[in-house]
């Protein structure tokens, strides 16, 4: 078998898994790092494979194949060439250079979906996946609880304006106050919770927190938790995947002000009321309107004067990203840790937010709590993630560049027509070692497939992926 490489090694040359022939059927197992089809779903056909031999030749004027493979009944021969790096190896004159020189002639050449069909196998994968799942998904919220590791969540639902939108009922969280007191207390917290607000329309959950710890709304279980409401509510109740809104009341203002940073590609706006941020970073927010009501003599844990510091640094980073971190700081005069409903004027401010799925430009912090998703950006399990590692990736035209922090020397980029056209050349830059990759991403049934599985949300599944190692 060959040895395993990444796409951007061999640009977009197909790279193939080989373990056995099978006449006129190509290859019966292998994987193809190019185009990402398995097996029987690859659609390479006889006429493609000698193309690609062709073009190989012609194009990086290549005489001899690494690999030569014959059919069993010697029909068909595959030439598996050496790897092309084009900023190395292949030397070509800037006169001889142009858009397609990455991509082995036109796109058409290679067993990509194009923009319509790519529409209609992730409508059809959605649809089989709504079914597998749907009756699982509906038991969990007919209990109102589910358990993940070991850990069980309850809550409270109240559907507002039961006319339901053109485009889906919005959902709302909204966490309760207590942390780390008697279980009594952060009971009489839920029960509060749940009247406390009422948004003009939307699904309002209310969940009980399932440890009565001082950073309940902030464990690790909990980001898996709200990851698996939020995509019951899409499945059951087709809510809006783009208007999930976060909000949280003292222990439950902590909550929002880690998770909205870690989580900010599931939410449209977040509010947070009365809490710590202990040692979240705003600068997750980029693409997630923020809102902070604290009362002006809420000194326990110096609540105050760090909503206040939050404020200067929303400031400065709006200010330098005019378009970004949007912002709402409302410091209550006159009030301490009770804000006497002054923050409800916050579900307002946050519904006039919907959520973009495809950023072109994001900023991804890690929290104590790892991630390995963020908009359209992932890592491998390759990558040792550490609190603290930073990166940003924007989108110009085909141009994407990315900066990383030191220790990361891998990227999977999940790739839509929404965030660039797919049918053209693209070009990925690396902050400190240039190009990394230029050529074209094939959309593939296997990148929707795998983007719906790992999250069932279909306004932001991938229909190409596309590997990065330097």
């Amino acid at each position: 078998m060959l040895n395993r490489t990444l796409f951007n090694a061999r640009d977009t040359i197909c790279n193939f898994y080989i373990e056995e022939l099978i006449g006129e059927n190509l290859i019966e197992k292998y994987y193809c790092r190019t185009c990402g089809h398995l097996k029987g779903d690859h659609r390479h056909i006889l006429s493609d494979v000698e193309n690609l031999n062709l073009q190989l030749q012609k194009n990086y004027k290549i005489e001899e194949a690494a690999l030569s493979i014959t059919s069993k009944d010697g029909r068909l021969k595959i030439l598996i060439y050496p790897s092309v790096n084009n900023n190395v190896e292949h030397q070509e004159s800037e006169e001889s250079y142009d858009d397609n020189s990455a991509t082995l002639g036109p796109a058409s050449t290679f067993p990509s979906l194009s923009k319509q069909e790519a529409s209609f196998v992730l409508d059809k994968v959605w649809t089989t996946l709504k079914q597998e799942q749907l009756s699982i998904r509906k038991a969990e919220l007919e209990k109102s609880c589910l358990t993940i590791n070991g850990r069980t969540i309850r809550w409270n639902e109240c559907i507002y304006s039961r006319t339901r939108p053109p485009t889906g009922h919005s959902l709302w969280i909204s966490m309760h106050g207590g942390g780390g007191c008697p279980a009594s207390i952060n009971d009489e917290q839920y029960r509060n919770q749940i009247s406390l607000y009422k948004p003009s329309e939307g699904i309002w959950v209310v969940p009980r927190s399932p440890t009565d710890s001082w950073n309940q709304w902030h464990q690790e279980h909990i980001d898996l938790m709200f990851d698996r409401i939020i995509e019951n509510y899409i499945i059951v109740h087709e809510i809006n995947p783009n208007r999930v809104y976060i909000l949280g009341y003292s222990a439950g203002g902590d909550g929002v002000y880690k998770l909205a940073p870690r989580m900010a590609d599931r939410f449209s706006a977040a509010a947070m009321m009365a809490g710590h941020p202990n040692d979240a970073s705003p600068l997750g927010l980029r693409n997630l309107p923020f809102a902070i009501f604290v009362g002006e003599n809420d000194s326990n844990y110096n609540r105050n004067e760090v909503a206040r510091q939050w404020g200067e640094e929303l400031d400065a980073l709006q200010e330098n990203d005019p378009n970004a971190y949007h912002h709402l700081v409302n410091i209550c005069a006159n009030m301490s840790h009770w804000m006497c409903g002054r923050d409800a004027e916050a579900l307002s401010w946050m519904a006039q937010w919907t959520r973009n799925p495809w950023p072109k430009k994001v900023v991804w912090v890690q929290d104590d709590v790892i991630h390995k998703r963020f908009y359209w950006i992932s890592l491998p399990d390759t990558v040792k993630i550490e609190q603290g590692q930073t990166i940003t990736a924007e989108v110009d035209k085909q141009t994407i560049t990315i900066s990383t922090s030191e220790g990361i020397q891998q990227i999977n980029l999940s790739l839509s027509d929404v965030l660039l056209d797919l049918d053209q050349s693209i070009t990925v830059d690396l902050e400190g070692y240039g190009n990394v990759f230029q050529g074209h991403v094939m959309r593939t049934k296997k990148a929707i497939e795998d983007s719906l599985h790992h999250r069932a949300d279909p306004t932001s599944v991938a229909t190409a992926y596309l590997e990065l190692a330097w």
